[in-house]
């Protein structure tokens, strides 16, 4: 079965907007949890302009399901895994000016970089996975690096999946396939949505694991997040 990690980054956006701790970012996560999600996914930057370092360690002591952290491998934030010691880490190089992120690693650029980070964190005993394009040498040099997982970076299939779905997906079947020689899991996530999600999940059964956070919120915005997560469970099945 293919999990939901519901990326929670938006809420605490949009209670920075503010000030104060409204909407609380604990709540919605326990309400995720609720309402069926099986993992909560958080991507802290060191601007700490949505998801903050401290809100981090204080979700550790309320996730029931599991905790994905995200991030790029700076001092910083590998303290702050180390720290709290989620299920999981994904390993993304965005950097400080990033919107959001926009590209995997070249993993065979970075091996020696990766290798070192990875062997760190799992000798803590977290799970590690990298941000990857669909790119199968992408995949089997983040094998090298020791990874347990790969996640797909997914923006290019969204883009690409109102005009040809067909022609958005083939690349990622590759990219999956190849993880699955390497003996790698998979997780896949960006702009995965309702319009796209099911044809991702037919395609690619054996994911497993998608985080999905921005269009997740903008959806819940209009039906709640029970249903909307109900909805997403449902593309998953």
């Amino acid at each position: 079965m293919t999990k939901l990690s519901v990326n929670i980054n938006k809420i605490a956006t949009l209670r920075n907007a503010r000030g104060g701790n409204n909407p609380d970012v604990l709540s919605m996560a326990r309400y995720c949890e609720q309402y069926g999600a099986q993992g909560i996914t958080v991507h802290p930057r060191p601007d700490e302009r949505h998801i903050r370092y401290d809100d981090v360690r204080r979700l550790k002591d309320i996730v029931t399901t599991e905790l994905n952290i995200e991030g790029n491998p700076i001092d910083s934030f590998n303290k702050l895994v180390l720290d709290v010691v989620p299920t999981q880490v994904t390993l993304v190089p965005d950097s400080l000016e990033q919107i959001t992120s926009n590209h995997g690693w070249d993993t065979r650029t970075h091996q020696a970089q990766l290798t070192d980070i990875v062997g760190r964190f799992r000798e803590a005993g977290i799970r590690v996975s990298i941000f990857v394009d669909a790119n199968p040498m992408m995949v089997e040099y983040a094998r090298r690096c020791g990874a347990d997982r790969v996640e797909l970076y997914t923006e290019p299939y969204a883009a690409a999946f109102p005009t040809n779905r067909i022609r958005a997906i083939a690349p990622f079947v590759e990219a999956a396939e190849e993880a699955r020689l390497q003996g790698l899991g998979l997780n896949a996530g960006h702009d995965l949505s309702l319009d796209n999600l099911h044809y991702f999940h037919q395609l690619i059964p054996w994911t497993d694991e998608v985080s999905i956070g921005h269009a997740l919120i903008c959806d819940a915005l209009f039906m709640g997040i029970k249903a909307t997560i109900a909805q997403y469970l449902q593309a998953l099945h």
